[in-house]
């Protein structure tokens, strides 16, 4: 079987006579939406035809650089048991463990103080690592799968990342003065395991009130209403929880399997979620495979090709295609780069940020994350948990970075940032080295393992972050513009929903209304108008 997924950049004409869905954007929602279509009772190849219009790579976006994590807490809960159910089907049906890295873990919250450790500089010296053997080119990992050598690439795991935050700022912020994108990380559903209330956990938790629109925030808490509302949420927490068997310096009793973190620096942590409400997956790989089988139905093509407009009905005002250019290597040298008009009975848009550059009144923006994935000590991998941390670093200062130990590596993201504006392309987006580098300092304070490891990776993507008070997105469905479909603004939980969006996307498709899932709530014509006729 190949394992390189084939591509064009012009239209095979397969489409013709049948109806024809057009995807725009080959991350995990849109290529989920392709899969489900042709796994959907009343699809007949017959009959339907999708094309993906990818402008650069698959998975070239948040969708390759995410960390993967699935969890039943996640949200919205319109969609999270039916995709988090739908994760588990797909890991058992394909062997996902073996093939997408799937599997369940435990998840913490540790809360700690590293302000010693950053100041002793024999701890700093130790920091070193190969900077040369760690650091690979950028451009290697944001190929699109189209030779023997980018598939190699593939098998061997070359990309790993996150969906979800990142960067840090060298200004140490107050508790007061920190907001939350993802401000429900996880939520207070109810959940016997959990034996009470989650904690929340805001991965983007430290963005400043002055760089971010209040519409895509809830309002601030205080640094005392914070502290004591973790505190009881730790109390009740704690007593399902498992303890280590040897004392830490400070009283602190970890898990006794997570060894890997140096307890001297704990302060208190929590449970979040065990092996039954917590799962992960490598969203490269996963996202890749997804596409391959959405492919071999022989009814699905990818182009490569950048959409720069929505053709609508001068009469109707419906969506009736696409305006695209080609954007493969071979056509920009070549100067073949005239825009080809594809039309389409019904168009997708799951381009996640960059919705809003072909929608300029979508209220989705993008929030950078950097991220990067590190081999442990002598490449000796460690126990399965995913990590939320608080770490103070200064008086007044804190840092939130998270740790996801995979298989083969383990990834760690931190806050995220809005200093550059979305970019035109996946290819486009800046990765600063400092931010990276400071990120595997940090975590090198908490983690021996770590800090005499080396970094695999230095990446980062955008998170679509959808600017409206009363909703944390996303947006599915149909618009105020017939024909014209949203499947985009999953914020920190692409990765979560992206199988329950691409079911639901299908049954909307093919039988006009979704039935997996009650989705009124995050119908995109409640937030803003899509149409630009008569303008």
């Amino acid at each position: 079987m190949e394992d390189f997924i084939k591509y064009t950049s012009s239209h095979s004409g397969k489409h013709e006579g049948k109806q024809h869905i057009i995807i725009v954007g080959a991350g995990i929602v849109g290529v989920c939406i392709a899969y489900y279509i042709t796994r959907h009772p009343s699809f007949d190849p017959d009959q339907h035809y999708v094309t993906i219009i990818e402008s650069k790579r698959v998975a070239g976006g948040a969708s390759g650089k995410a960390g993967g994590l699935l969890a039943l807490w996640a949200f919205p809960q319109q969609i999270v048991p039916l995709s988090f159910q739908l994760h588990s089907e797909l890991a058992e049906e394909y062997s996902g463990e073996d093939l997408w890295d799937y599997r369940r873990l435990t998840t913490v919250s540790l809360e700690g103080d590293i302000q010693k450790s950053l100041k002793d500089t024999e701890e700093d010296e130790d920091d070193d690592y190969d900077d040369e053997e760690g650091e690979e080119d950028e451009e290697e990992e944001e190929g699109v799968l189209e030779d023997d050598e980018d598939e190699e690439e593939f098998q061997e795991a070359e990309y790993f990342h996150d969906d979800e935050n990142n960067s840090y700022s060298d200004d140490a912020m107050s508790r007061s003065s920190k907001e939350s994108i993802c401000d429900n990380r996880s939520t207070n559903t109810d959940l016997s395991s959990h034996n009470g209330e989650l904690e929340h956990h805001h991965i983007n938790e430290h963005r400043t009130q002055s760089a971010i629109s209040p519409q895509s925030t809830g309002s601030a808490t205080s640094s005392v209403e914070e502290k004591a509302t973790k505190k009881k949420r730790r109390t009740v927490s704690k007593n399902s929880i498992m303890q280590n068997e040897h004392d830490a310096s400070n009283g602190v009793k970890l898990p006794t399997d997570l060894n890997w973190i140096k307890q001297s620096a704990i302060q208190d942590w929590s449970m979040l979620g065990g092996e039954d409400t917590t799962a992960q997956v490598h969203p490269y790989k996963f996202t890749n495979f997804i596409l391959k089988k959405a492919i071999e139905s022989g009814s699905v093509e990818l182009i490569i090709g950048k959409v720069n407009e929505i053709i609508f009905s001068e009469t109707t005002g419906e969506a009736e295609g696409v305006s695209y250019i080609p954007s493969t290597a071979q056509d920009e040298q070549s100067g073949n780069t005239e825009p080809i008009e594809l039309l389409a009975d019904q168009v997708v848009l799951s381009v996640g940020p960059w919705t809003s550059k072909i929608l300029p009144d979508c209220p989705i923006s993008g929030l950078r994350a950097h991220s990067i994935t590190v081999l442990p000590e002598n490449g000796v991998m460690v126990s399965p948990y995913a990590i939320f941390t608080e770490l103070k670093i200064s008086k007044s200062g804190f840092v939130s970075p998270e740790v996801y130990a995979r298989k083969d590596e383990v990834y760690v993201c931190g806050e995220g940032d809005t200093a550059v504006d979305v970019p035109e392309t996946t290819d486009d987006v800046q990765v600063v080295k400092e931010k990276c580098d400071r990120l595997f300092h940090f975590v090198g304070k908490l983690s021996p393992n770590l800090r005499k490891g080396r970094i695999l990776k230095r990446q980062a993507c955008y998170l679509p972050v959808l600017d409206v008070p009363s909703s944390s997105g996303p947006l599915i469905g149909e618009t105020n513009v017939p024909r014209l479909y949203l499947a985009s603004g999953h914020s920190c939980w692409g990765i979560n929903n992206a199988p329950g969006t691409g079911k639901v996307m299908a049954e909307l498709l093919l039988d006009g209304e979704a039935s997996s899932a009650d989705i009124s709530a995050l119908d995109p014509s409640l937030y803003f108008d899509a149409s630009v006729w008569g303008e």
